[in-house]
């Protein structure tokens, strides 16, 4: 009887979804109706198993699209930004019913500096010329590290979640790239079109290479992997030529750079060169720049080689800050935000503001033929400058203090991790982190979710790994079930 009666609710509920949404289409003209389930399952998974949503969550972010015609100004990346905002939604609600949140993780030096950075940016909230805007940013910020970085800390428990989650994003780049492969070659593979062609999934080919330089780092480690099929093995290889393929179409030299930097990093650790000699080389080389400051730059401007569609070009093109447009603006942004610091050196004008104030800061001469007063062409274009402009010089020196951090504790846990997995991934995770913040000399990303989840969920990874996996001799040996948020 129960049998018959749960068939027949079945068939009233599809009737019914059918009927209202035949009324939407035809009525209203719109086929939104016919989202209901997955939108009624999402909800379901935030009640039931949240650990899913933000598996899904790892899936949607680089297939989600950014909507900048909101009313006010808005800008929303759908459907990613709305799946974070719900998971952050839900963690302050567990909080608030006593939700225990695992000491190890809330004590982990990681986590200390994200605290003292997201209590900077309501310090300077409080101070900014714009508080509106500064809210709406550390708001977003908000559900970017929350739920990327805290609730995937704790997802990480069970090690197999370390794994899906790098997994399904690198599902849906590689989505993306196909996609964006297609689109270039109906171009002719051109390298104007480079800039473009992976629109609307990423705004431009920096953001599309800062992201792929992440994942082609997470993705080769596992061509290490101990104990992998032959098959699984195979996958690996395929899925990284083509992320490598995409890479290099993808002109994105900041990209590049920030992969040759991992390497760099990798060399060190491999021969187990010792860290205070790289402090001394890094010291050393820097003073030797600022001596000789004047000369470099009179060599540099010697440099006409323009980006091209010409990968040798392209490389040479790096140096060039006499007729490169985009390294001269860049150079143009960096001097505003500096200008705008110096009259703000504490507080800085405001989280999020950078855009609204730069403008009266250029100066004419330093103004390119993409130059804008308008604020529509971007952000200070560095997460150090831009960071020290918006909060000053306590800002700036958090993001460089999460760099040492994450480097410290990464490292430090790949020395003392006892399997092979852990040491795998936990370096793998430092690696992707520390070419991103390479690439973050010449932008800024973190307020975006293409970027801000593979770098938050990154420094989970290391945290969890620190915490729960590396003094285990069996990495996927577990103590407890996966832990649901």
């Amino acid at each position: 009887m129960r049998k018959h009666l749960g068939t027949a609710a079945l068939y009233v509920i599809a009737a019914l979804f059918v009927a209202i949404g035949l009324y939407f289409v035809i009525k209203k003209e719109t086929y939104l109706a016919f989202a209901m389930p997955a939108v009624v399952g999402i909800l379901l998974l935030y009640v039931f198993s949240l650990d899913k949503v933000l598996l899904l969550t790892a899936f949607i972010t680089p297939l989600s699209i950014n909507i900048e015609t909101i009313t006010g100004g808005l800008a929303i990346s759908l459907p990613a930004e709305p799946l974070l905002a719900g998971l952050l939604v839900m963690f302050i609600a567990k909080l608030a019913q006593n939700f225990k949140f695992d000491r190890k993780i809330a004590r982990h030096p990681i986590s200390v500096v994200i605290y003292l950075m997201l209590f900077w940016m309501i310090v300077t909230t409080i101070t900014s010329e714009m508080p509106v805007v500064s809210i709406k940013f550390v708001v977003s910020r908000l559900w970017f590290i929350i739920p990327a970085y805290f609730m995937c800390a704790m997802l990480f428990k069970n090690p197999k979640n370390i794994n899906r989650f790098i997994w399904l994003y690198i599902a849906g780049l590689v989505i993306v790239v196909i996609y964006t492969v297609i689109n270039h070659a109906t171009h002719g593979f051109d390298g104007d079109t480079a800039h473009w062609v992976m629109t609307p999934f990423y705004n431009d080919h920096t953001a599309y290479g800062a992201a792929l330089a992440v994942y082609i780092v997470l993705c080769a480690t596992y061509l290490f992997m101990p104990n992998m099929k032959i098959s699984k093995r195979l996958g690996v290889v395929l899925t990284l030529s083509l992320l490598v393929l995409a890479i290099i179409l993808s002109f994105c030299r900041a990209a590049w750079i920030s992969l040759i930097a991992a390497l760099g990093v990798l060399i060190c650790v491999l021969f187990r060169i010792k860290f205070k000699y790289i402090a001394i080389i890094s010291v050393v080389a820097i003073g030797l720049f600022f001596a000789f400051q004047q000369q470099i730059f009179d060599s540099l401007s010697k440099n006409d080689q323009d980006a091209s569609g010409n990968i040798a070009e392209n490389i040479q093109s790096m140096t060039n800050i006499s007729t490169d447009a985009s390294n001269l603006e860049r150079i143009n942004r960096w001097n505003s935000a500096i200008r705008m610091f110096k009259e703000r050196p504490l507080t800085g004008w405001g989280p999020g503001t950078y855009q609204f104030f730069y403008a009266p800061f250029q100066e004419s001469k330093n103004k390119t033929i993409i130059s804008t007063n308008t604020g529509d062409k971007g952000n200070a274009h560095s997460e150090y400058i831009g960071t020290l402009s918006e909060q000053g010089i306590p800002g700036a020196l958090l993001v460089v203090s999460i760099v040492i951090v994450f480097m410290y504790c990464g490292l430090m846990t790949y020395r003392r991790a006892k399997n092979k997995e852990s040491k795998i991934l936990v370096l793998a995770a430092t690696l992707a982190l520390f070419g991103y913040y390479i690439h973050g000399t010449l932008n800024n990303f973190l307020d975006t979710d293409k970027l801000a989840i593979p770098v938050w969920s990154c420094m989970a990874i290391i945290t969890a790994i620190d915490c729960f996996h590396a003094d285990k001799e069996n990495f996927y040996e577990t103590n407890e079930s996966s832990e649901r948020q």
